[in-house]
């Protein structure tokens, strides 16, 4: 005969308590540090996912980026210059372990207040940078254009503008 072991109904209760006062420190603790969860299907996301591009980007990042930018990936300059995805990882590649860009580009946001706006439709999602002195409707400086494949946010596209800068 086999002998079965049962454990006392308080000490059962003090685990489950436990595992579900881990978890849910764990939750608080990656929401108090400032992190979104990139693979939701929100303006917050899509947010995200745009913040941790350009701390990519300024950080040399390439792996995370070679993930996230598709490969057909364009950005178009206000002056109509075309960069693919590869020029993008190229100047990626340039700012690791060099702060030297971070600072210009903080810089330039310092100088240039931007408000932002996110359409979402589908998986696709538009994220917009304005002036916020000129509205969302006369002020556009940038849009990404993302999209939804595999339960995460790719960029597609940016389109620049001179407004405001």
């Amino acid at each position: 005969m086999r002998m079965q072991r049962k454990f006392p109904l308080g000490m059962t209760c003090a685990a489950v308590l436990a595992l579900l006062v881990q978890w849910t420190v764990a939750l608080a603790v990656a929401h108090a540090s400032g992190v979104d969860d990139e693979r939701a299907h929100t303006a917050a996301a899509v947010r995200a996912v745009d913040q941790h591009w350009m701390d990519a980007e300024l950080d040399g990042d390439r792996a995370w980026l070679d993930a996230m930018l598709l490969p057909e990936y364009r950005s178009v300059g206000a002056d109509g210059t075309v960069h693919p995805k590869a020029a993008i990882l190229a100047h990626a590649a340039k700012n690791r372990g060099n702060d030297a860009e971070r600072r210009k580009v903080e810089a330039w946001l310092k100088a240039h207040p931007s408000e932002q706006s996110v359409v979402i439709r589908g998986n696709t999602a538009i994220l917009t940078f304005y002036d916020p002195e000129l509205g969302p409707i006369h002020g556009v400086r940038s849009s990404d254009v993302f999209v939804r494949e595999d339960g995460r946010w790719h960029a597609l596209y940016s389109q620049h503008s001179k407004v405001g800068g």
